[in-house]
């Protein structure tokens, strides 16, 4: 399911320039008063910096003809300051820089075409760093829509010292989750990592930024939003056939799960590119600069100060599976997070058990045949007992050695990461989930001299958009 626009977009002439390279001299970061933004909006960007001056320039991300983005805006030069230092919130750990000044101001005009966006901050001293945001159009009715995981993307970020899993302070060893870490994060702050020669983007650049070119590269019925658009306009997952959550999407809100089960139910079809998706449960709280700007997840259901008033499933335990929401995953991902490989262990291979499976259509895969490469960091298994849908098929039932992980469960030396694949019986659609974290990056081209499973699962990926875009995947 091809779009005119989206090739035409891709066209157009792209440039290398929107990379940043090396490690850049100085200290500049910012952030932006929307996570997402439509035409007709303002955003409001909050730099930090030691250099004098400094410009925005803005890309949209894609293919076009490998070079990845396009330029499409650059503000003037403004003078660069250091911001105040943020302070963090003493019950929660909260890091909020929410009373830095505006550094300028962005009109979305019709020229920002619907897409994720890297706004690169660039400053007189060589300082360089990114600002995600993405572009959405709430008018499209695209087969596909695309969703950054913005709320995984700020569990994660460690700006100010804190987020869910680290934090300073003495807490005892080998108790986890980490006492002194964050209960509430703030989306009024900077993101402190980014991954492949980022800085300030999140999981973007590593676990999403691949799809998002693959899937302009082949001219894809594409539209774009994050997890607070959908939390904002839960409608518009209807208006699409398919939704692709992308990346490390581990955090998920109540209404966003809502959401995604009643389209599901409605027939749209869902496919989970990353492992361990909605794993954790969170909830959104307004800040001084708007509303769903703090997240919270106290990972301690006995900590919130909801415990006991009001929906229970508003509680935020350690899971979605804790008490009191007890409401696990794999009852709508198909299967459950299962643990990660070790950073230090090499990619393991995808072991395909149902050759004559659909998605594996034009692969020349046989049952027990190993694609070398593709499943690193979190992974997804098909576990007995558990709540996972009745109909569940598995595609690729893969071993991993157990010694090279943290499991959580195993069978002697060895643990399972599993490609599923369930229709609804209500709405007939379909849900695939792929197993593994790696597989939105292993759709990027190799170095050469590498093994490389980019063509085999790009092949595999064709098949399964092909089916999810057709309508209910039943």
């Amino acid at each position: 399911m091809t779009a005119r626009w989206v090739a035409a977009e891709n066209a157009r002439p792209g440039t290398t320039a929107w990379r940043i390279r090396g490690v850049p001299p100085g200290m500049i970061a910012g952030y932006a008063s929307r996570t997402y933004a439509a035409a007709g909006d303002t955003l409001s960007l909050y730099v930090s910096t030691d250099a004098a001056r400094f410009h925005v320039e803005a890309y949209r991300v894609g293919y076009y003809r490998g070079t990845g983005a396009r330029l499409v805006w650059t503000s003037t030069t403004v003078p660069g300051r250091v911001q105040q230092p943020c302070p963090r919130t003493s019950d929660t750990n909260m890091v909020s820089c929410s009373d830095w000044a505006v550094s300028l101001r962005v009109p979305i005009t019709r020229a920002f075409v619907q897409g994720d966006y890297l706004f690169k901050l660039v400053g007189s001293g060589g300082q360089r760093s990114y600002i995600p945001v993405t572009v959405w159009d709430p008018g499209s009715r695209a087969t596909y829509l695309i969703k950054n995981d913005v709320l995984t993307w700020q569990a994660w970020n460690p700006y100010g010292g804190y987020d869910y899993y680290v934090g300073s302070g003495g807490c005892p060893q080998d108790v986890y989750p980490l006492c002194s870490r964050a209960r509430v994060v703030s989306f009024d702050r900077p993101y402190a990592f980014g991954y492949n020669g980022g800085k300030g983007t999140g999981d973007f650049l590593s676990l999403e930024l691949p799809l998002v070119q693959w899937a302009e590269q082949h001219s894809l019925d594409v539209a774009y939003a994050t997890d607070l658009t959908v939390v904002d306009h839960p409608e518009i997952l209807t208006d699409h056939r398919a939704v692709f959550s992308l990346g490390h999407d581990e955090c998920w809100s109540l209404r966003e799960r809502r959401a995604a089960v009643a389209a599901h139910r409605a027939g749209v079809n869902l496919a989970f590119f990353g492992a361990s998706a909605m794993l954790r449960h969170v909830r959104l709280a307004p800040s001084a600069l708007g509303p769903d700007r703090e997240e919270v997840d106290y990972r301690d259901s006995s900590a919130d100060p909801l415990d006991g008033r009001g929906d229970p499933l508003r509680v935020t335990g350690n899971t979605w599976a804790s008490p009191p929401a007890s409401w696990p995953e794999d009852q709508f991902v198909g299967e459950s997070y299962n643990g990660f490989l070790e950073p230090s262990a090499p990619a393991a291979a995808l072991t395909v058990s149902d050759s004559r499976a659909w998605i594996f259509a034009g692969t020349g895969l046989r049952d027990g045949q190993q694609v070398p490469g593709v499943i690193r960091s979190d992974v997804d298994s098909l576990e007995p007992g558990l709540s996972d849908p009745a109909d569940v098929q598995v595609f690729a039932h893969s071993p991993l050695d157990a010694a090279q992980a943290q499991p959580r469960t195993r069978i002697g030396d060895t643990f399972y990461s599993d490609m599923t694949y369930y229709t609804d019986p209500e709405g007939h659609a379909a849900v695939w989930d792929s197993g593994t974290n790696n597989w939105i990056p292993d759709l990027a081209l190799c170095a050469a001299g590498t093994v490389c499973p980019a063509p085999v699962i790009g092949r595999i990926t064709g098949n399964l958009l092909r089916v999810l875009g057709s309508g209910p995947g039943a």
